[in-house]
């Protein structure tokens, strides 16, 4: 699949598109703040407290009220805001340098690399935003005493470094930089061999349904591939210290310690609405691709 564009470019003009998506965190907050609860809920060999993704909503709406499903949504706006805006940065610019003095666009492969590389400095950059945000939205399962009780974004990174160093405001980095890059080269790998798939099997032709189906595909494996990682980063960043040693010693150690409390496919909390979130950017995201790949070969590859 030639591309001219990848997962995390900007507009049509290559230049980054922060706005939209943080308008698009005041949607996908609940499915965040759900996601978060469930992969905490049962920590410890502790007993579950919610059974589905939707008794988690309902749950919460019920002891919270709707505010409550909205808990964090200043941590999420600044996650997009540091996250996203340079991920986009770095793609654009490593995109442009890497494209040919004719104008012509990096290979597949190299477009990937770009990719992760950009989401992985775009989460490192994101990871004190995306701490106080599993803060945020975790606090509200804890009995009243033991509630960090952080009032916005802010307050959460100031008291953070005031009470347990500027350190702590990295605290999961690693998981979350390998999260972005499983959740790139998943992306890509899995929509490129679904499509081809689905053009094989005879039933689809190269058009929108396909890219839709693929997509559908793809966000069904990424989602799948990303979730362990996930729960390794979101258990870590809320984790406190017992005895001044940390719960977790690393990712490695809370993936065991799931699989060994829990069960293994503990590991997969959340994953509705995980997918619910992932499912639809997947979606759009190749749609637009794909589209983009068409005007391009009509444009630049006709003649």
């Amino acid at each position: 699949m030639a591309a001219t564009a990848s997962p995390g470019a900007g507009g049509m003009d290559g230049k980054p598109r922060t706005s939209p998506k943080m308008g698009a965190t005041v949607f996908v907050q609940p499915l965040d703040l759900v996601k978060n609860r469930m992969q905490l809920s049962g920590e410890g060999a502790k007993t579950r407290e919610y059974k589905t993704s939707f008794h988690a909503l309902t749950s919460i709406l019920k002891a919270e009220g709707l505010r409550g499903i909205y808990t964090g949504l200043s941590a999420g706006l600044l996650r997009q805001a540091t996250y996203t805006t340079t991920r986009l940065g770095i793609y654009t610019v490593l995109f442009e340098r890497l494209t040919g003095a004719d104008g012509t666009p990096p290979g597949f492969l190299l477009k990937a690399l770009i990719g992760m590389t950009a989401g992985a400095t775009g989460a490192f950059v994101g990871t004190p935003a995306e701490v106080a945000l599993i803060r945020m939205t975790a606090d509200g399962r804890l009995p009243a005493d033991q509630r960090r009780g952080y009032k916005n974004v802010f307050n959460a990174l100031i008291r953070i470094v005031r009470e347990e160093g500027v350190p702590t405001l990295w605290r999961g980095c690693i998981p979350t930089m390998a999260r972005a890059v499983v959740v790139n080269a998943a992306q890509l790998a899995s929509y490129s061999q679904s499509k081809q798939f689905l053009l094989d099997s005879g039933y689809f032709s190269d058009n929108i349904l396909c890219h839709f189906c693929a997509s559908m595909i793809s966000g069904l494996v990424t989602t799948a591939a990303s979730m362990p990682v996930d729960i390794a980063k979101t258990r870590i960043q809320n984790m406190r210290m017992i005895d001044g040693k940390p719960e977790y010693k690393n990712g490695l150690d809370v993936l065991l310690k799931v699989v060994r409390y829990e069960g293994f496919f503990s590991l997969w909390k959340g994953f509705t609405p995980y997918y619910a979130r992932l499912g639809p950017h997947t979606v759009l995201t190749f749609i637009f691709l794909e589209q983009m790949n068409k005007v391009y070969k009509r444009l630049f590859l006709s003649g």
